[in-house]
């Protein structure tokens, strides 16, 4: 256990704070409680995910919280998650009612819409520390066997390699006991599009060297408005060659979709259906299912293995 801090709560559900590099201890006891046991085989997890969430002028978002109301796991809203402009008043008259009656196991990513009105606030006063230590964003948890983090990364927050986020994140990384890892953020390195050629972020570059090197396992997006899965991939673009990435870019949480016409190179599924992909963590496995809102319109499954 890396948290030297931690309610008796936050021990129990795995979650880890993180207030300040001061925090995480990369080795020696946690006074907290007993250590845990790395090779200790946990039952699996599961994670139901989506982005670009709700609106007021669209009942897709109701759509997609009624899948949730019968699928039990641990929710991740993907960013952009109130439109249109992640205010106060969005989250109490858009997101609440629909994704809203789901907080309790909520937790929550930062897109480009939390930050419309300048600064994140709205989305810290509704999720508290579900979106991570308040003016950071960032943070990460044990869950099941597998290490979550979750990051602050779109078009308002640029990943810079050597910030604050970035050392936060070797640290974290280094100090994970846990031999799957996925992480999550709101911007994606690749995703297809309606503007010509443009299928990657160059931004992210820094991103995914670091957790590359890392030997991350699964990354999930939100921001495009579509459902896609990409092949395990290098930072470049390239085939993994047992070590790449596999990303899930699902903004298809009810604000709207499109079907892109520039295809990725490594995509490998693609939709404009409302739904939310449903992550089974297994020790040493996962697999995936994008559950529809529409019985029998798209559907994506498949199974794969950790580093």
């Amino acid at each position: 256990m890396r948290a030297t801090v931690a309610s008796n709560w936050e021990r129990s559900s795995g979650w880890i704070p993180i207030v300040g590099l001061a925090l995480l201890a990369c080795g020696g006891a946690d006074s907290a409680g007993p250590s845990v046991d790395p090779s200790a085989h946990l039952p699996a997890e599961t994670i139901l995910a989506a982005g670009n969430i709700a609106s007021c002028g669209s009942t897709n978002d109701e759509a997609t919280a009624s899948l949730l109301d019968s699928l039990p796991g641990t929710i991740f809203a993907l960013g952009d998650n109130a439109f249109p402009d992640g205010s106060a008043q969005a989250y109490a008259n858009c997101y609440a009612p629909s994704w809203g009656r789901h907080l309790a196991r909520t937790r929550a990513v930062l897109g480009n819409r939390e930050y419309r009105t300048g600064a994140p606030t709205a989305a810290f006063d509704y999720f508290g520390d579900r979106v991570g230590p308040r003016d950071l964003g960032y943070y990460s948890m044990d869950l099941g066997n597998w290490h979550v983090i979750v990051l602050n990364v779109s078009d308002s927050v640029p990943f810079v390699a050597g910030s604050a986020q970035s050392k936060w994140l070797a640290k974290d990384l280094a100090a994970s006991r846990k031999r799957c890892t996925l992480a999550m953020w709101h911007k994606p390195r690749f995703f297809s599009s309606n503007i010509s050629a443009w299928t990657s972020n160059a931004s992210t570059l820094a991103l995914w060297n670091q957790l590359y090197a890392a030997g991350v396992d699964v990354v999930l997006n939100g921001q495009q408005h579509q459902y896609e899965r990409m092949r395990p991939l290098t930072p470049t673009g390239a085939t993994g060659g047992g070590r790449g990435i596999r990303q899930f870019s699902v903004g298809t949480g009810g604000e709207s979709s499109e079907m892109p016409f520039a295809i990725a190179a490594g995509s490998e599924a693609l939709s404009d259906a409302f739904g939310v992909l449903k992550l089974t963590l297994d020790d040493g496995t996962y697999t995936w299912e994008f559950v529809p809102t529409v019985p029998g319109q798209f559907t994506d499954t498949g199974a794969g293995t950790c580093h």
